[in-house]
């Protein structure tokens, strides 16, 4: 007796070419092994098998005497990748089917988004003056206050990162007066980061020159990062890179491209940035050391214990998100890389995954789940971003990448699957590069 998965389920997924076949095995010396990375479900007749995000893989095991398992037959559900070739459509044809309006800032939208984000952080601070309690009851409530502050202030996070792309409204000077107040409150270089960002957009999915996230080629793979191929491995790495990452790479350009010499982003001198914008470089670290001196009276005033819990914890989860959120949108084994022989704007800003985080989409801004849109028209505010994504899908087809897999369960496969990236065995497409993880 055989099972099929229902194509309406796995095309849900946004994840493979066709249903898989396998052998439901009924006798009671036979049993079923599935690897999945998600959760999954029989139906009532036992006839199919639905599953809530993507399949790794699946076989049937028969056992044999003494309990030995004898692989009767293996059926795996390859990721369909992403379109690697030119497109057969341009930025103009995507651009015509989005609304008009999409294209247009308000500044008073803009400021009521970061105006509801800053009351809410408000009251949670104000919240605190009440955690009175003793034992477990006082810190159920700081961990509510954590998680709050920490959701709420990525979202400001995400309204200062729209400023460094002349997103928030029709003025550079208001564009960058906010954005410099903001990601200095969060202990971002606004500057700094705003230059080698727009350098991100401008080479996504580049092996050589993009700025982030940057994949090893299979050649440059090894080091510690091959010994740590395994499950206590990866999740070391997570906490590493969700924990420190994002002020490793503004300190040493860890996970960056390659430049000639040691870059940051504090140095004015520092090989990400030219010459007319070194200055601006200056003003974001003094923007930085004017927080910094702001936390410290803080400190005089009420202590490390204080200013941890009410400052440092949240930041800590802020950081977390950037990262996630970044490794998430361009790390899928669906997604194509290029080097410079075949690299172009439009194909690399198509490398890039819409993902889902349920309503915490809305918390962000929708950073998450228009991530596509975000890098084909930077420019674009985040409350049009959702209409541009509904209108720009029918033109792009399957060049349109969303994966709704639940986030911790992508994080840990991505982890997993998506190793170094290097051309494919029958060296058809040159220059092409996908994501692989046969260590050798």
């Amino acid at each position: 007796m055989y099972g099929l998965f229902r194509r309406q389920d796995i095309r849900a997924l946004g994840g493979f070419n066709e249903p898989c076949v396998v052998p439901l095995l009924k006798p009671a010396n036979s049993s079923f092994r599935l690897d999945l990375d998600c959760y999954f479900s029989f139906l009532k007749d036992d006839s199919f098998i639905r599953i809530s995000c993507q399949v790794r893989g699946l076989s049937a095991t028969k056992m044999g005497k003494g309990g030995k398992a004898i692989l009767a037959e293996d059926a795996v559900c390859p990721v369909e990748r992403a379109p690697a070739t030119k497109p057969p459509f341009t930025v103009g044809d995507i651009k015509r089917a989005i609304p008009p309006h999409c294209f247009k800032r308000s500044i008073p939208k803009s400021f009521s988004y970061l105006i509801s984000d800053l009351v809410i952080i408000a009251l949670a601070v104000y919240s605190t003056k009440y955690f009175v309690y003793d034992g477990l009851l006082n810190w159920a409530m700081w961990v509510a206050y954590w998680v709050v502050t920490g959701c709420v202030a990525t979202g400001v996070w995400v309204i200062a990162h729209e400023c460094g792309h002349h997103a928030f409204s029709d003025y550079q000077w208001l564009d960058d007066t906010v954005g410099l107040i903001f990601h200095s409150l969060l202990m971002v270089p606004y500057f700094s980061w705003k230059y080698s960002h727009r350098r991100h957009h401008s080479n996504t999915g580049s092996v050589e020159k993009d700025e982030v996230f940057v994949p090893k080629v299979k050649e440059d793979f090894g080091g510690i990062s091959k010994y740590l191929q395994h499950p206590p491995g990866r999740l070391i790495q997570i906490v590493v890179t969700l924990t420190l990452g994002w002020p490793l790479y503004l300190l040493f350009n860890v996970s960056g491209r390659k430049y000639e010499r040691p870059a940051n982003h504090f140095n004015t001198h520092s090989p990400i940035f030219v010459d007319r914008e070194r200055f601006f470089i200056f003003v974001s670290d003094i923007s930085l050391l004017a927080v910094a001196g702001l936390l410290y009276r803080v400190y005089a005033a009420f202590g490390l214990a204080y200013l941890v819990k009410m400052y440092f914890v949240p930041l800590l989860i802020v950081n977390g998100f950037l990262v996630l959120i970044t490794f998430l949108q361009h790390t899928h084994a669906a997604l194509p890389h290029y080097d410079g022989t075949e690299w172009d704007w439009l194909r690399g800003a198509l490398a890039t995954m819409d993902r889902d985080y349920g309503v915490l989409n809305h918390v962000l801004h929708h950073i998450t789940d228009t991530h596509v849109a975000h890098h084909l028209f930077s420019t674009m505010p985040h409350y049009h971003a959702l209409e541009a994504t509904e209108a720009i899908k029918p033109i792009l087809g399957k060049y349109y990448q969303m994966d709704r897999t639940p986030v911790l369960l992508a994080l840990w496969r991505e982890q997993r699957e998506c190793v170094y990236v290097d051309k494919d065995s029958d060296n058809t497409e040159q220059g092409i590069l996908w994501y692989k993880n046969k260590v050798e």
